[in-house]
């Protein structure tokens, strides 16, 4: 799960790298677009949180026909969501581009992007639904397998379809976007041939009818899911408009920000590999009825990971300034970038456990208490905690950071008892 991460990583990198020899403008709309696209893939990612449950639990109790079922379930969900998203994408593509002020000749390009990754949708959706699927049953390598192609053709292409090669004189800008499109077809392609060399070979041949219940619970498992995520790319922008209010240094805040959780971002690979990984482990287990190791597993994998970015934390904030050199070229953005990952690295712990810990209650079915925890953190106490001390009482960035802090160590704590209590053992999905 730690290499699937690392190659959309790479893919993420890719698309900015390239985009960087077509000019600002073009970087620009990448990342503009890339970040709607997110918002849009969010219900296909929390799709995936309530199939993994559903799927795990079902493996763990040897119910392979319910397992069929809950898999086909999906991948009908998740398709009639992807299309629905397409029209409303082909639809308000002006109003929605329109969001961020591009105008003439960059507006259209950034609408060039928005359809060609909107027709995409599908595709990615079934692509993150199928690895879902492999991950449930415990069959990551095909996982790895189907993502280390998707991520090598996206790269591949664009490379390919931006600059060309020999006679072919390559797209332009249309070429990253083309290589999304592309790469995900592909990568849908892969995994359905992948379907036949898996325990799923079968789920073509079952009956494709849709079933209200079935769907029903799915729904009631993701719908949290998908309001952590909007919650917390929320609570990202309200962070910079926090920020922007701090008249002098506002910039140097915000570049200190990106350039610090782009940094930080290393740290949340594993974290969130072990996430994933977990919340098959315990949903296997508890299908299995074997709820004691369930619990024993919770504890040992949150607490080594807990462990290992605590390892890859130091660094960090013994070399912040040789890391954030290289992306703050501007003195006072790295001195304040510098005093963000000195501050922040005092939180990667509690960051771990409350992520892999969230995969655990995930894995279990208790989406509603991981919202409730996530949600808490970021509403009731970092925002409102860092708007009083930096804005009101007027300590500045420090403030902010300081409240990152404070409410990561809540959030961990917080899902520490949320899963000591033990009421994910007895949860009905």
């Amino acid at each position: 799960m730690l290499l699937v991460m690392f190659f959309n990583f790479f893919v993420g990198l890719t698309d900015v790298y390239v985009a960087g020899f077509l000019g600002p403008e073009i970087q620009a709309i990448v990342g503009f677009v890339s970040q709607l696209y997110f918002f849009i893939i969010i219900v296909a990612n929390a799709i995936s949180i309530g199939t993994v449950a559903l799927l795990s639990r079902a493996v763990g109790a040897g119910k392979y026909d319910e397992a069929l079922s809950v898999a086909r379930q999906s991948l009908l969900f998740g398709i009639a969501c992807a299309l629905a998203l397409t029209g409303v994408c082909l639809i308000l593509q002006d109003q929605i581009i329109s969001l961020a002020g591009f105008t003439g000749k960059v507006r259209q390009i950034a609408v060039d992007f928005f359809v060609i990754f909107a027709f995409s949708l599908a595709p990615n959706y079934i692509v993150l639904l199928a690895n879902a699927i492999f991950r449930a049953s415990g069959e990551v390598k095909l996982s790895l397998l189907a993502m280390f192609f998707t991520s090598l053709i996206n790269i591949a292409l664009n490379f390919l379809l931006v600059f060309g090669l020999f006679s072919f004189q390559g797209l332009g800008y249309r070429g990253i976007a083309l290589a999304t499109a592309s790469a995900m077809s592909a990568g849908m392609i892969i995994c359905l041939i992948l379907f036949r060399w898996s325990r799923w070979k079968n789920i073509f041949s079952g009956a494709w009818r849709v079933s209200a219940d079935l769907v029903h619970r799915i729904f009631l498992l993701s719908w949290p899911a998908a309001l952590i995520q909007i919650s917390w790319n929320a609570g990202n922008v309200a962070l910079y408009n926090l920020l922007s209010r701090l008249q002098e240094g506002s910039i140097t805040a915000m570049a200190a920000l990106t350039n610090g959780l782009r940094i930080e971002a290393v740290l949340y690979l594993p974290a969130f590999a072990l996430n994933m990984a977990a919340s098959v482990l315990i949903g296997q287990n508890l299908g299995a009825g074997a709820i004691e190791r369930a619990e024993k597993i919770g504890w040992k994998i949150s607490l080594s990971g807990a462990a290992v970015v605590s390892i890859m934390a130091l660094p960090v904030f013994i070399w912040a300034a040789d890391l954030s050199a290289p992306v703050a070229k501007d003195q006072r953005v790295l001195a304040e970038t510098i005093q963000y990952l000195r501050i922040t690295m005092w939180s990667e712990p509690f960051m771990a456990i409350s992520v892999i810990l969230a995969g655990c209650l995930m894995g279990a079915g208790d989406t509603k208490g991981v919202m409730f925890v996530i949600v808490s953190a970021l509403w009731i106490i970092r925002l409102p905690l860092a708007y009083f001390l930096a804005v009101v009482i007027g300590y500045g960035a420090f403030a902010v950071w300081l409240s990152m802090v404070l409410s990561m160590f809540f959030q961990g704590l917080a899902m520490t008892i949320r899963f000591r209590n033990g009421h994910w053992k007895t949860m009905k999905i």
